[in-house]
Formats: C-alpha cells, structure tokens, sequence
C-alpha cells in the first residue's frame, strides 16, 4: 500500500521542474504580467509543473480533490476506505498530479499522510483548509497557530504550501477573521506556509477576496454554467472578478469546474473545462477525481481544453 514512487513517475517530475524553469506561469501585479504568463501556457499539459505567482510554489495546474460531499471530518473520498483512497492517490501522482487539495473539513489529513507515505515531500505539494467555525465536531482556537501547527503534525510536514480560511460567505470575513489572518502571517513568516488565502462560496467574498492585500490565493467556484452547477452567480458575473483578481496579482484556483458532479457527460465537461481555460480564469483547478480511472480521462480532457 505505501510503495515506493517508480521510476517514470521520478522521471517526470524532473522534466516537469525544467519546463517550469523554461516557462512557468506568473501571474504578477499587473495585467501586462499576467498576460506574459498566459502566453507561455501555450501547449502545456495539465500535469506540468508551474510556478503560482510570487509564492515561490511550483507545482501542476491540476489538483486532486479530497473533498466530495465533505463534512465534520468525513468525505466521499476518505468514506472510501485507506486502501482505496490510497490507490487514487497514488494513481493521481503516477499520472503527474501533485497538488493535493484536502481540509480538516474532510477528514482528509491522515488518509492524505497514509497515501504519500514513502513519497519524496518534493514531489507533491499541500492545499488545505481551516474551518474557522465552532460545530459539534470542531472547536476553533480563533486563530490558526494551533490548526496549523496540527495540520503539520497530521501530515507529517513542516510546511504546509498553501493554507486558506475555508468557507468565505460574506463581505466581511476581513474583519470576522482578523485574528486568523494574522497568525496565518505569523505562520508565514516563520516558514510553516507559504501562502495563504481564502475559500470562497459568495460572489462578494470573492470580491473582496480580490483586492484584499493580504490574500495570496483564491479558491473559487467556476464553470460554464452558474448557479445550477453551485457557482456564486452566472459565469458572467464571476468571470470578471477572477480576470481582476489575476491582474491583481492573485492565485485563482478554480473548483466545482464540474459542478461538483452536476456536470455529468462529456460535453458539459469539455465545455466547462474549455470556458475556463479559454477565459484565462484560473492558475490551475481542482478536481475531485474519485476512481483511478477518472484521472486518466481528467487529465485527457484538461490537455484537450488547454490546446484549444
């Protein structure tokens, strides 16, 4: 269960660094900047590795999700089983995809250190999330030293690459998580994350999200088709604020790209995934792949969507 990665997958994560280093992605503070990095997405494939603005992350612009369905430290994901979830993930990595996505929503920590076990920490990087809200299953310390410092422990890390307030519903999360923002910065600084962010699940947080001089990342809900596929309003009304948050210099991941499952037979797919490729929206996505043939097919029409 916890092999060793082969030697093709070595192989291709070093070939991916040195593209990285001929052409990665930057999204810089300005449109100009933003728009030099486009240009060099050109011919690139899902699963090569790329620089994430200034942050000094390098990694693929395809994610594996860990969260379908998550809740109180539970996912359709980790409600797999060890076994099973740790031979998407490894599948996931043998197919070149390092960016893994989880939170201490989902219970995922521990499946995530379970499947990456034995695996070089160079060769796969960490998105997670903070619940900043007290519920039956979770008592928030109103900062995040204490969150970060177990996220660490549970995945067996010193860093963590990027760590976002999960689950922004309103204009006024700046303030509401004051004190959050500022230990993330704490955090930060003394090297345990690299960059920080927000989750965001209403069209005005991610509004803020992007001109708030603190935010590094936005994790937000795209695709082609809107409110019916759980986005924030019509494609319309949300594509704008990512091209903006990118001139600002922003890292835009994207999720729900299928709808969180809505989005259902190969067209809508191939639609979603070209809208948002073609609309230069995002840095990179994430995907809550849930069987090892879905990555194939993932990535298959992700690098379809990136040619055109």
């Amino acid at each position: 269960m916890d092999k060793q990665p082969n030697n093709n997958y070595s192989r291709r994560q070093f070939i991916g660094t040195v593209l990285a280093g001929t052409g990665a992605l930057v999204a810089g503070p300005g449109v100009s900047q933003v728009q030099a990095g486009r240009k060099s997405r050109k011919g690139r494939q899902i699963t090569d590795v790329v620089a994430l603005g200034k942050s000094g992350i390098k990694t693929t612009m395809l994610a594996q999700g860990t969260g379908w369905r998550g809740g109180a430290r539970s996912s359709a994901h980790t409600r797999l089983g060890e076994k099973a979830f740790t031979k998407l993930i490894r599948t996931s990595l043998d197919n070149g995809v390092r960016l893994m996505d989880m939170a201490d929503l989902y219970g995922s920590h521990p499946y995530i250190r379970t499947a990456l076990k034995g695996v070089p920490r160079d060769n796969y990087n960490i998105l997670t999330k903070l619940w900043p809200r007290e519920a039956f299953w979770n008592m928030p310390s109103g900062g995040a030293i204490e969150e970060v410092n177990r996220f660490r422990k549970e995945l067996n890390t010193d860093l963590l690459d990027i760590c976002l307030i999960h689950c922004m519903t309103d204009t006024k999360w700046p303030d509401t998580f004051k004190r959050i923002r500022d230990e993330l910065d704490e955090m930060k600084d003394k090297g345990a994350v690299k960059a920080v962010g927000v989750s965001c699940h209403d069209l005005g947080a991610v509004k803020v999200a992007a001109t708030d001089p603190w935010t590094d990342v936005i994790l937000a809900r795209i695709n082609n088709v809107g409110k019916e596929a759980l986005m924030d309003g019509t494609p319309e009304e949300v594509a704008p604020v990512l091209k903006q948050a990118r001139a600002n210099g922003k890292i835009v991941i994207g999720m729900k790209i299928f709808g969180e499952g809505r989005l259902t037979n190969p067209e809508q797919k191939d639609s979603s995934l070209k809208y948002v490729f073609e609309n230069e929206l995002v840095d990179a996505i994430t995907i809550g792949m849930m069987e090892p043939k879905h990555v194939g097919d993932t990535i298959k029409r992700a690098n379809k969507a990136l040619k055109a």
